[in-house]
């Protein structure tokens, strides 16, 4: 046995077989990012006014009772195809004017009905938002959410 496995033929078993499955790993690395970056910004580009509206989205904490594509608090409902329940996915102006008037509703005041709180967003903020929306929207999420309702 000691003829068939010496230890430099051990080592060079190991450094090979390392050496290949590093090889494996930069390549599945290089797929998946190529794959995320292809699915994530295939329906919109990422531009200035979708960022803005993330940050929005960030320093109201609307994940602290919104999903957003299933991440997040199941308080409110889920907004990652909001967009296209409102049926204005296509339209920026329209997605905006929707956005502004329905958050400009809020709280409802409906009895015995969850209620959002009113938040201050200037009008650059909230077409941003609303871009971020429409963005999150044009997502691939490979049939999420499983329902049209979110």
């Amino acid at each position: 046995m000691s003829e068939i496995l010496t230890k430099s033929r051990a080592r060079n078993i190991f450094y090979g077989g390392s050496l290949f499955f590093v090889v494996v790993f930069i390549g599945l690395v290089i797929n998946s990012h190529r794959y995320v970056v292809n699915v994530s910004t295939a329906g919109m580009p990422l531009t200035p006014a979708v960022v803005l509206g993330k940050q929005v989205w960030e320093r109201n904490s609307c994940i602290n009772c919104h999903t957003l594509h299933g991440e997040g608090a199941y308080f409110a409902p889920e907004l990652g195809n909001v967009m296209t329940r409102w049926g204005v996915l296509e339209d920026p102006q329209t997605a905006y004017e929707v956005l502004d008037g329905w958050m400009a509703a809020q709280p409802s005041g409906i009895e015995g009905r969850r209620q959002m709180p009113h938040f201050t967003i200037t009008e650059e903020e909230m077409r941003g938002l609303a871009e971020f929306l429409r963005w999150a929207d044009h997502t691939n999420t490979q049939g999420w959410p499983p329902t049209d309702a979110g």
